[in-house]
């Protein structure tokens, strides 16, 4: 009986030791187990961290060198310079963030991204990831492409398919660059009017909406073959501050970013996001732990980007992300102006963060910096305040996301006659440009008319005043392009004119008098900020002008169209005037633009619609509402959302 006994003890400890032998096989031989085996700390280190060479400028090493004696010339980065040449033969970072410093043209960026490629591989680095934030209107990096309506304009069209197909436009291009992935779609609540950040990037005040669109924007880029992130969590849009420029705190409780801002997060999750990105800001009623700021020596709150509560427990844990975890810029002045390097690389990584992004080369002392950010992260761990086993988690999940767009196999990076020639033909195409003008009529939302006012009947020998507030002076070359749009379609009657002009501080009576001597007066007016709506500000007091126009136009029998070109909460700013416009975009545009460059469709499209060229049949994507004495947003909802 004992014989027997042992016999058995002996075949199950075979049967366990092939069980684990079998397990061990499996893990060596796992490729990306092997190859993050295979991989140095510092390696490491660095393959969690995104690069990005916006501009050369030098300057001093340190205070003690002397300052040069003329301002040093900037040179933005189309090509790479020796300096940065070596860095990253040496310094294999996991991926590269591009700006619109970086792109030139077709050819360029598809040598530039190439470069760096093949600069990587020196002494065996792994193929990098290539971002960039295209998420179609105000935020846009490759300038010469299609630059779409934004996203609240998508979301006015009353159809995510446009959302969809949008996105696809987006992806393609960007993938005929040499680009993997899309810092998009925000999906942030834009549940605050006076968020300055956020507005029109997102698609709605409602959350909702916001998991339609933005789920619809995702699967437009992963038709397209590109990687998506969404930003900004656990959400950006109940603020009033801008986290680039500040330090922003949300007080709301876990119980209350459940019922609104998290569910867009877990409907993307669900839909197959990529990436998360960090927003640099503090919720107190979830994260509770403070530090001292380094320039203010107050107290704050560990922000999102840093706090393992709301990244590890929340979005891992109760939101159920598997992805990649990527932090906002960490040259933003909510981490800049508050929190070392060291302390940040410490705390963002302990809190979850997979992906750094650095604060961008703009100079030699941030080029440095770069570099010394690896160095720093790797004595983290050799003195033990990292665990080199949270820095693994972080590289295979990379990994992983590499090996998913097919990055990691990839050897040759020569660019052919063929990829130029298709980046010509597709970026920029007079299809895609046609289709984002499609979609940015189906957008256009007229949320008043009285008076008979929209559209204009214009006749014979009549003058139309357009007439741009000086927060949109920048746009008045749509008033050049609407121009020129309304005479190719013949849409101009014999010795019908239009008269463009800017409204300046020291311009106001000439503004006046020419809506006076006009048939026929439009305002395009431009909110970017709370300000925009104060007449007593430097951002708003155009409007302060717009309401005496208006004044003076009614008081000879004539009546006004005012066109909103950016948020459309001024909306509310004009009840006296007849007719308002929303149109949720409008790029710069000082002149009428070269034959062939790029522009939104946006405003030139709600020009032409006010001499009844183009629909109105957009819908409300937010609620727009009343304004009290001081020009702030009420609790009264003057327009309502559409349902």
């Amino acid at each position: 009986m004992k014989h027997q006994t042992r016999i058995g003890t002996i075949v199950l400890s075979i049967l366990i030791l092939m069980g684990c032998t079998a397990l061990l096989v499996k893990l060596t031989t796992d490729p990306l187990e092997t190859a993050l085996s295979k991989m140095s700390l510092r390696e490491k280190a660095a393959q969690m961290m995104i690069a990005s060479f916006r501009a050369w400028k030098e300057v001093p090493e340190s205070e003690d060198e002397e300052e040069p004696q003329e301002e040093p010339l900037s040179v933005n980065i189309t090509e790479l310079n020796d300096e940065i040449r070596d860095m990253v033969s040496r310094i294999h970072f996991g991926g590269i963030l591009l700006f619109g410093e970086n792109i030139q043209d077709p050819e360029q960026t598809l040598r530039l991204v190439a470069d760096l490629q093949s600069t990587n591989q020196i002494g065996g680095g792994l193929p990098q990831m290539f971002f960039v934030d295209q998420e179609g209107g105000n935020v846009n990096r490759v300038s010469y492409g299609t630059l779409g309506v934004s996203n609240m304009a998508l979301t006015a069209t009353g159809d995510s398919a446009n959302a969809r197909e949008m996105a696809s436009v987006h992806g393609e291009e960007i993938g005929l660059l040499g680009i993997h992935a899309d810092f998009a779609p925000v999906v942030d609540v834009n549940s605050n009017p006076s968020n300055p950040v956020i507005g029109i990037r997102s698609f709605s005040d409602d959350p909702y909406t916001v998991a339609e669109y933005g789920c619809a924007y995702l699967a437009g880029l992963h038709d397209a073959g590109i990687a998506s992130a969404l930003k900004h969590f656990p959400g950006h849009g109940n603020t009033d501050t801008d986290s680039h420029t500040g330090f922003p705190v949300i007080s709301s409780s876990y119980d209350e970013l459940k019922r609104c801002e998290l569910i867009p997060f877990k409907a993307a999750i669900d839909a197959g996001a990529d990436l998360v990105m960090t927003a640099h800001i503090q919720y107190p009623q979830i994260e509770k732990e403070t530090r001292t700021s380094f320039s203010t020596g107050e107290e704050v709150f560990l922000p999102a980007t840093m706090s393992r509560t709301i990244l590890t427990d929340i979005l891992r844990g109760d939101l159920g992300f598997e992805g990649v975890i990527v932090s906002d810029a960490l040259d933003m002045a909510a981490i800049s102006e508050n929190f070392s390097m060291e302390d940040t690389l410490k705390l963002a990584v302990n809190a979850g963060v997979d992906l750094l992004i650095l604060p961008p080369v703009k100079d030699t002392k941030l080029f440095r910096m770069a570099e010394t950010c690896v160095d720093t992260l790797v004595s983290l761990v050799d003195s033990g305040e990292i665990d080199e086993a949270r820095i693994d988690e972080s590289v295979l999940r990379i990994l992983r996301l590499k090996q998913k767009y097919g990055i990691l196999g990839r050897k040759d990076f020569t660019v052919t006659d063929e990829m130029i020639a298709a980046a010509k033909d597709r970026i920029g195409s007079a299809a895609h440009r046609d289709k984002e003008w499609q979609i940015a009529e189906k957008a256009l939302t007229l949320v008043k008319n009285e008076n008979s006012a929209f559209p204009l009947t214009l006749n014979a020998g009549e003058t139309t005043l357009v007439l741009f507030a000086d927060s949109c002076a920048s746009r008045s070359g749509a008033g050049e392009l609407a121009r020129k749009l309304l005479e190719e379609r013949q849409a101009l009657p014999e010795g019908a004119e239009l008269l463009v002009m800017k409204n300046t501080r020291d311009n106001e009576a000439e503004c006046i008098e020419a809506a006076l001597d006009a048939d026929h007066v439009i305002l395009v007016h431009r909110v970017y900020a709370a300000a925009c709506l104060d007449p007593a500000t430097d951002d708003g007091f155009s409007s302060g002008s717009f309401d005496r126009i208006i004044e003076a136009v009614h008081a000879r029998g004539g009546t006004v169209i005012v066109v909103s070109c950016q948020l459309p909460y001024d909306a509310a700013r004009f009840p006296e005037a007849d007719a308002v416009l929303l149109t949720y975009w409008g790029n710069a545009m000082p002149q009428l633009p070269a034959v062939g460059s790029s522009w939104s469709s946006n405003l030139p499209a709600g020009l032409l619609a006010c001499f009844g060229l183009c629909s109105t049949e957009g819908r409300l994507p937010v609620n727009i509402p009343s304004l009290d004495a001081q020009y702030r947003p009420t609790t009264q909802i003057l327009y309502p959302r559409a349902a």
